[in-house]
């Protein structure tokens, strides 16, 4: 086997990348659950539009990052990387404020 398939490793890491974006919205529907019990209160209907707002930003992320997986050669990701990883963690942290609440 040659290193010289850069083809199937950027599809690896597109899919990669879509996995990962679903992964977080199956993550934000569970951050928002709360919101929808009939006795939820304001931080319940905030912490539901945090964990939308946030998956939309990693479903966006990830789309840009598969676009430009797609060009030849694959454009690094550094900016991009970085802003998800971030998107991430503040996702964690919004999930242990659901599990506070």
């Amino acid at each position: 086997m040659t290193g010289d398939d850069h083809g199937a490793a950027a599809e690896r890491t597109r899919l990669a990348w879509r996995r990962t974006a679903l992964s977080a919205g199956v993550v934000g529907l569970l951050a928002a659950r709360p919101a929808f019990h009939p006795d939820a209160g304001v931080p319940q209907w905030i912490t539901a539009a945090l964990s939308g707002l946030g998956w939309s930003f990693l479903v966006a992320i990830a789309y840009r990052r598969a676009r430009a997986l797609m060009k030849s050669p694959p454009h690094p990701g550094r900016r991009t990387i970085a802003a998800y990883a971030l998107t991430t963690v503040a996702l964690a942290a919004l999930a242990s404020l659901v599990v506070m609440l």
